[in-house]
């Protein structure tokens, strides 16, 4: 178990995940988070990163930080996924190495496994087959931060773990367009429709690709039980272990806005990996199961979607 009076720093705690672990390590007895606005620390500057180590000197660090964003995103924007994230994550993790931190927080993606891999998806799976081209860039920055971690403890002994979370959506999701994720830009879609009074809706894709949702709070709550319980820098898969098709996500989506027109789907449109459901059994042994079931989840992005329109305006 961590000492609850070792200074933990949150890289990205501005994001939707970072703002979750401020909140979960704060309830969980940790009196001394570092953060830092990315105004006040680009991530991608070693020089930078390596002075604010040096300033703070944390006993812990989880890296939330990253460039993300759905299926056009990276598919526009291969190079800056790839480079960005690398930089991120081998300037924090490196500094971590460098400076002493006891204990590493790599957090991964479920984009890592291969786009063919066995349902549910498995630990083992990793590197078994070639990734899922529309987020290769993303993912394969991902794996060279979890090997890097691993290589780290391997070599040098330094401790570092590798959860890795199925999709992810909460508190602090993004609305816009561009760059957000599927669950989050069908809440604003369909709630838009409702107020708009438009009787149908267009959705990427067929419907018939299979994801699985986990709220970010439950994400979070899973990663202190890890820092607190687990040693491996082996991966360890973070999830319900239960997925749903986008074109029933996309009714239940509906329901919950009161949207009674059509769904239309643009099949012109990549519908992504075709399934993604990981295998959560290493985490379910340990004694971790999430708590925020799909419809409840949903409901409260709605709220989310109120108070955004209410505090930014409209995207």
């Amino acid at each position: 178990m961590l000492d609850r009076k070792g200074k933990i720093f949150i890289a990205g705690h501005n994001g939707m995940v970072g703002s979750s672990l401020v909140t979960a390590f704060s309830t969980g007895g940790f009196s001394q988070i570092v953060t830092a606005r990315r105004s006040d620390l680009d991530l991608t500057d070693p020089v930078a990163v390596t002075s604010f180590f040096q300033k703070h000197k944390p006993d812990y660090v989880v890296l939330s930080a990253a460039k993300v964003g759905g299926i056009q995103a990276n598919i526009n924007a291969p190079v800056e996924f790839l480079l960005e994230n690398l930089k991120i994550q081998n300037n924090v993790i490196m500094a971590s190495f460098e400076s002493g931190v006891r204990k590493f927080c790599f957090l991964g993606s479920s984009c890592i496994y291969p786009k063919d891999s066995p349902q549910p998806m498995k630990e083992e799976y990793l590197l078994t087959g070639p990734l899922e081209p529309t987020n290769e860039g993303y993912s394969l920055a991902k794996i060279a931060g979890l090997r890097l971690v691993q290589y780290l403890n391997t070599q040098y002994g330094f401790c570092g773990i590798n959860p890795m979370p199925c999709n992810l959506y909460g508190k602090n999701d993004s609305f816009d367009p561009t760059h957000s994720h599927v669950l989050s830009a069908m809440v604003k879609k369909f709630s838009d429709a409702v107020e708009g009074g438009l009787d149908e809706v267009s959705m990427w894709g067929t419907g018939i690709a299979r994801r699985e949702f986990m709220n970010v709070q439950d994400l979070a709550d899973a990663i202190l039980f890890l820092m607190d319980n687990y040693e491996l820098s082996e991966i360890i898969n973070v999830g319900w272990g239960q997925d749903v098709s986008i074109s029933e996500l996309a009714t239940i989506v509906a329901e919950e806005a009161g949207f009674r027109g059509n769904i239309l789907w643009d099949s012109s449109k990549p519908d992504g990996m075709l399934r993604k459901c990981l295998d959560v059994r290493r985490i379910t042994d340990l004694g971790f199961r999430p708590q925020i079931n799909l419809r409840n989840g949903i409901k409260a992005m709605f709220e989310e979607y109120g108070h955004f329109k209410k505090g930014r305006g409209k995207q």
